[in-house]
């Protein structure tokens, strides 16, 4: 067994094979989100969903895939991991019993610690992901220093000039050394604060509605929750957690997604004041519906395939 008394091995492993599976299931779906929280152009979800379709086909809602396959399973293990043997450490000494079930308090200070880590990993996972996303949106000219010289030289409206090539990353290496050759570190945790503020309150309404839907959903005869109660509690959970996080998302999105050669926002106040200048209140909700969509089948995927792998590991 991969394990000592109270430290173990295999909810990293869980966690891991959890974050996998959910990936292919919610990555179509968070390219629309990113796209319409950060991009232009696009109506509504469907309209946004139909074009990527027309112009890329259905491998426009795979892009940029390999790398959350790669980061996300190691972020999810880290996750479910920390917060697993959180919740142990904090039975043991809290009654003397690691195996001891968690009551609201414990449970709430474990999923919000693990929020405050997940950013540690999450932060730069998230804006590389986010920057390859962007970049398949032709580079507007109006991005770039030189629209007003070739607007000017032409009779074409600003709007439609576009440069096709103009690729910033190659890929998700590119991606990470040319922000820390231009940025340093701290480029890397762009929009970080507003990740706190989206995963700290956003884990302890993830892990806690699981907990308590798990509970609602089993038998009091049964000892563990059945596979559909897991699925269900699992998918729950992720909606209302993720809706909840919207607001704090699309300031991250937006702040992450902001071009490299001028920036638009100092930091996050400043995003959600120009933002609510610009687009009013509503823009907090921008993908709101897409985040319950995919926050469901994502999220009961991750918790069953990492409830079913925990149950395998300890059977064996």
């Amino acid at each position: 067994k991969m394990t000592s008394k109270n430290f173990r091995l295999d909810d990293f492993v869980a966690g891991w094979i959890g974050g996998a599976s959910s990936v292919v299931v919610g990555h179509p779906l968070d390219t629309v989100k990113t796209r319409l929280q950060a991009g232009s152009g696009y109506q509504n979800t469907l309209h946004c969903i139909l074009s990527i379709y027309r112009k890329e086909t259905v491998m426009g809602f795979f892009k940029g895939m390999s790398f959350p396959l790669a980061s996300i399973t190691v972020y999810n293990s880290v996750v479910f991991g920390f917060f697993s043997n959180t919740q142990r450490l904090i039975s043991k000494y809290r009654y003397g019993d690691g195996r001891h079930p968690c009551g609201m308090l414990d449970l709430t200070v474990a999923s919000m610690l693990t929020g405050l880590i997940s950013v540690g990993l999450g932060a730069p996972v998230d804006l590389v992901k986010i920057r390859l996303q962007m970049q398949t949106q032709m580079v507007l000219a109006e991005n770039l220093q030189l629209a007003g010289n070739v607007a000017n030289g032409t009779n074409i409206p600003l709007r439609s000039v576009d440069i096709p090539n103009q690729r910033l990353y190659r890929g998700p290496i590119h991606c990470i050394s040319s922000i820390l050759q231009t940025q340093g570190i701290q480029g890397l945790y762009r929009g970080a604060g507003a990740m706190i503020l989206r995963d700290v309150p956003g884990y302890a309404l993830y892990f806690i509605p699981y907990a308590v839907f798990c509970d609602l959903l089993t038998p009091s005869s049964s000892s563990s929750p059945h596979p559909c109660s897991i699925w269900l509690a699992g998918g729950l959970a992720g909606s209302i957690s993720w809706v909840t996080a919207t607001p704090a998302d699309v300031v991250k999105s937006r702040m992450q997604a902001d071009a490299q050669l001028q920036k638009k926002y100092k930091g996050v106040l400043h995003c959600i004041v120009q933002s609510y200048r610009a687009e009013g209140a509503e823009v907090f909700f921008r993908g709101a519906s897409v985040n319950a969509i995919r926050g469901f089948p994502m999220s009961s995927t991750m918790f069953l395939m990492y409830e079913l792998s925990l149950q395998f590991f300890r059977s064996h």
